[in-house]
């Protein structure tokens, strides 16, 4: 992981290729992303993003940035790039490291993993719909041109979830995992795979998607719903950007109430048919098979948190087994 005073340093030098920063830069997160609130010339609040390298190439980041700035001249809330000082929207440091800017936007995140929602079960559920509408906005501004023509982004299709070497990585590898239980994700996750051969012949929505809308990730400002950080974006299942909107809600009391409000906000504005809908337990196992693999390579075997994502996996997988979700509904119908 990068050092805090190495990544200032990074910072730095990058943003040189924007005119370099009018007021001292504050270190946001040093994460996957390394991230800045930074003033650019002009007096323009942004948010510098330092690329972890490896992970999206070039053209990938570019093609992110050009869908959110379509998306952004629609009027969906997202923050647009900012390019550099020679009309780039991406530089590339010595290093090999890419960074990039984009409009800061303020509100506060609806969320954290870390803590139980707040708010009365009506406030939740409430919250929820307007979640589901942001999700079914994000669909429909997309499909209807807020696309690059080139959008060289990762697949999470069938083979990005549950093939042989999927885009988090061989989840059913966690170190957390018995024999036994070992056994039990590799069924629930030929069980899925044969789930998503049937949803993808009876016509599953496939197209660009957020891949991450987690609560970190949407940010409320007054009445309205923003969303962020596009990093792990690509084309895939509509309903797995559903799934991760209500993923880190597995444990609260009210899920059903807020699988409820989802579903309903984004049917308000798009169509989901009931063998989508039916399905949502099935893409949130797989956002769980997803953690489980993303989590190896981020902590060591016996970090609790690798225990966290292999129980929910396991959670999961016997809903998946069971053609049942975890909201007392049957999940396949």
């Amino acid at each position: 992981m990068t050092s805090d005073t190495e990544a200032h340093r990074l910072a730095e030098a990058a943003l040189a290729h924007w005119g370099g920063s009018e007021r001292p830069v504050r270190l946001v997160k040093n994460r996957e992303n390394i991230v800045f609130e930074v003033w650019l010339p002009g007096n323009r609040r942004a948010a510098l993003r330092l690329h972890r390298p490896g992970y999206q190439s070039a053209e990938a980041i570019e093609a992110e940035l050009a869908w959110t700035a379509a998306l952004k001249t629609r009027g969906f809330g997202v923050p647009g790039p900012l390019p550099t000082t020679d009309g780039r929207l991406l530089a590339t440091l010595v290093d090999g490291r890419h960074a990039s800017c984009v409009g800061w936007l303020t509100g506060d995140p609806i969320g954290s993993a870390e803590r139980p929602l707040a708010g009365s079960p009506a406030e939740q559920r409430t919250l929820f719909v307007r979640l589901g509408t942001l999700v079914a906005d994000l669909h429909n501004l997309t499909d209807a041109g807020a696309i690059p023509p080139a959008f060289p982004r990762p697949h999470w299709d069938l083979d990005g979830l549950l093939g042989s070497d999927p885009l988090w990585g061989r989840f059913w590898e966690n170190p957390c995992f018995s024999s036994a239980e070992r056994d039990m994700i590799q069924s629930a996750r030929a069980a899925a795979r044969d789930d998503l051969h049937r949803f993808v012949a009876e016509g599953a929505d496939i197209g660009p998607i957020h891949a991450d809308v987690l609560r970190e990730n949407v940010l409320r400002d007054g009445d309205h719903l923003l969303l962020i950080d596009f990093d792990d974006s690509g084309i895939g299942f509509r309903n797995y950007d559903l799934a991760t909107a209500i993923v880190q809600s597995l444990e609260e009391p009210n899920l059903a109430l807020l699988a409820e409000g989802l579903l309903e906000g984004y049917r308000r504005h798009r169509s989901l048919p009931e063998a989508a809908a039916r399905r949502l337990a099935l893409f949130i196992g797989l956002r769980t098979f997803a953690s489980a693999g993303w989590i190896i390579t981020r902590a060591a075997p016996d970090d609790s948190r690798q225990r966290f994502y292999a129980d929910r996996a396991l959670r999961m997988a016997r809903h998946i087994l069971g053609g049942t979700s975890p909201w007392d509904g049957p999940e396949f119908g």
